[in-house]
């Protein structure tokens, strides 16, 4: 190892020496490592965090999941004629979904209110109200906080209770703890008995499906709703606006999904009134536009890459072109080739090391710009940085071969003579 340093420093210490001599050119040979690294870099700090964005989102869904969801008409005229050809989404579709349909572990229709006012009042957005069965936690994979979720014999008896989200009963009822108090849902009170654990983000929506902000959510038994929060001009609305299941575990969701589109393609007509969204196939879909993109972003870091190397190579052929006659004494008082070769492929080693380091930099910092101007989720890791400046090394070791090569075979007493 001794031994291995006493060879190496020398080289380094010249190399270092060369490359400051001309400070401009050497740094002008580092644009392209360091615009290639960077790229490289912000590129898979964008892709991880658009994937890691994605995923928290196809998390929210549940990847064992289907989502069914009324679609919601335009306007008067389109609703009317959607019922001309279908009944709209009902109990009718659920029942005909759970007897003909395999592989379903769970399963909850949903029905839905925006109410009109709330007590306590609050001077934040009113929560959303929502009808559920008690399989909704499991099919959620809700976390509460305080008290429980409700029962079937709550919902059975269309119990006045509910669940609150984290920030629903904080604009309500405030920091003190909520189960056993109550809550104004339009003319109806309602009971807490459980608080629903914070999520983070909140209303958004992936390929249509609209993800809810739990925070926001008033979640009662799906009865209660149906009963006593049912208007008297609801003949044009759906019966009930969504269903969520849930597949039993090596169920395939995707040809379930498949399977259950079939029969609410029979029962509406083809009316288009609703949508099946099955975030497996979602998740399958992200990956492999992901791998796409990622796929396009790195031919275009590494084209950044080759005319950085391409770069190194010119300057190194240029140098060896320059210190012939300093090559030519080297060899006459005792360099080995293997001496030059080391000696310049060190120099070329240093500016793709130097350059990946300050490309390393550049690609974070610009990972960052770009995540605060777009509103981009970016997430530099170690294996991206690990991943650039390796390539970077690599790139300068490869083309610095060649300049080292040429400069070792140049005849000692040529070089001498050169001027």
């Amino acid at each position: 190892m001794t031994s291995f340093l006493q060879a190496v420093l020398p080289e380094i210490y010249m190399g270092l020496s060369s490359l400051l001599v001309h400070k401009l050119r050497t740094m002008l040979t580092m644009l392209g490592m360091i615009f290639g690294v960077g790229a490289v870099v912000a590129m898979l700090a964008i892709t991880a965090g658009v994937e890691k964005e994605m995923l928290s989102y196809i998390d929210l869904l549940g990847v064992n999941n289907i989502i069914i969801e009324a679609k919601e008409a335009v306007d008067r005229n389109e609703l009317q004629q959607r019922r001309a050809v279908s009944p709209g989404m009902t109990f009718r579709d659920y029942r005909a979904i759970m007897e003909n349909t395999q592989g379903l572990e769970k399963a909850t229709p949903r029905k839905r209110f925006k109410p009109l006012k709330v007590l306590p009042k609050t001077a934040a957005e009113p929560p959303m109200l929502i009808g559920v069965e008690p399989d909704y936690r499991d099919i959620q994979s809700l976390k509460l906080v305080e008290g429980r979720f409700f029962n079937d014999d709550e919902n059975a008896t269309a119990a006045p209770v509910c669940v609150l989200g984290e920030t629903t009963k904080v604009n309500l009822l405030g920091y003190e703890p909520a189960v056993g108090k109550y809550v104004k849902i339009n003319d109806t009170w309602l009971q807490v008995v459980g608080v629903m654990a914070s999520q983070s983000g909140g209303d958004t929506d992936v390929e249509g499906v609209e993800i809810l902000s739990r925070n926001n959510l008033v979640v009662s038994p799906l009865r209660t709703v149906m009963f006593r929060f049912e208007d008297g001009n609801s003949y044009l609305k759906d019966e009930i606006d969504g269903i969520y299941l849930r597949v039993k575990p090596g169920t395939n969701s995707i040809e379930t999904a498949a399977v259950i589109n079939a029969i609410l393609a029979a029962v509406h007509k083809d009316a288009g009134d609703y949508t099946v969204t099955v975030p497996a196939g979602l998740l399958e879909q992200k990956k492999r536009t992901s791998d796409i993109f990622k796929i396009v972003m790195i031919c275009i870091a590494g084209i950044s890459l080759l005319v950085g190397g391409i770069g190194i190579m010119n300057i190194m052929l240029a140098t060896v072109l320059e210190r012939t006659r300093e090559i030519g004494i080297r060899r006459a008082i005792g360099a080995r080739q293997s001496d030059i070769v080391r000696q310049f492929l060190t120099e070329a080693v240093m500016i793709s090391i130097i350059g990946g380091f300050l490309g390393i930099v550049f690609g974070v910092t610009l990972a960052q710009i770009i995540a605060a101007a777009a509103g981009w989720s970016t997430v530099v890791t170690f294996t991206s940085i690990a991943v650039a400046f390796g390539v970077s090394v690599g790139i300068g070791l490869l083309f610095g071969i060649y300049p080292a090569v040429q400069a070792a075979k140049l005849d000692p007493i040529e070089a001498i003579r050169y001027e």
